[in-house]
């Protein structure tokens, strides 16, 4: 899975935002179960995760999807301009 400062990029088609995703997780779950039967997962630890398969929602691929930098990592948050192209707030 890409960090915070990376993304996937199909180098295909140039597509930054649509992937299916495949993978295996191993976690373990807190569930809370209503009296009524209906449960719902409150805390999740995952124990492993392993990505299987990611493909490119546009065009297909999946020996064309890459991790690359993405474009704002090297801001910092104390940096002014972060908040606008102008640099005004």
């Amino acid at each position: 899975m890409p960090g915070d400062s990376e993304r996937w990029r199909c180098t295909g088609c140039g597509n930054l935002t649509r992937f299916d995703v495949t993978r295996t997780v191993r976690s373990q779950d807190y569930v809370h179960q209503e009296l009524s039967g209906a449960g719902a997962v409150e805390e999740r630890n995952v124990l492993s995760e392993t990505i299987e398969r990611v493909r490119c929602r546009w065009c297909g691929a999946t020996d064309s999807v890459e991790i690359v930098p993405r474009p704002d990592a090297d801001r910092s948050d104390s940096d002014p301009s972060a908040e606008s192209p102008t640099g005004l707030a």
